[in-house]
């Protein structure tokens, strides 16, 4: 039998206040998506503003990151021609993101979720991303 650590939906909520934050300091609307650790949504954001087609993108780079149990911005550098994953944004029906702003969330040693951002540049959206998984490990 398994036991299985995975976020809450009061922790996926702190993980977007924390996102939403940043991007308020920073003026860019963002789509925050949390998913657990098996990459399956547990909440949503879409900020006033927000881009539309932002929505699907937060919630892929939030599955890529939990699945894979890495950033999606490292997919992006071994994924470039002649690099060891090259191609791979192509897999899972192309959901595998290969752009920065997706991020697992690790507690004790375990992906037990992940945090997606969409709207903003790749480094917008890492950092609040980034933001939103520092407050929700201060909080723990």
């Amino acid at each position: 039998m398994l036991t299985i650590k995975r976020l809450s939906l009061a922790d996926a909520r702190e993980l977007i206040a924390g996102a939403r934050s940043r991007a308020e300091e920073i003026g860019v609307p963002m789509c925050i998506a949390v998913t657990d650790e098996s990459g399956q949504l547990i909440a949503f954001e879409r900020m006033d503003g927000g881009k539309l087609t932002s929505t699907i993108i937060a919630q892929d780079k939030a599955y890529t990151a939990a699945g894979a149990k890495r950033t999606t911005e490292s997919y992006g550098v071994v994924s470039q021609p002649g690099q060891p994953a090259f191609g791979i944004n192509s897999a899972i029906g192309g959901r595998l993101m290969v752009v920065a702003g997706g991020i697992p969330v690790v507690v004790d040693d375990e992906v037990v979720g992940a945090i997606g951002i969409s709207s903003g540049t790749p480094a917008q959206d890492h950092e609040c991303a980034q933001a939103g998984v520092d407050r929700y490990l201060a909080s723990r």
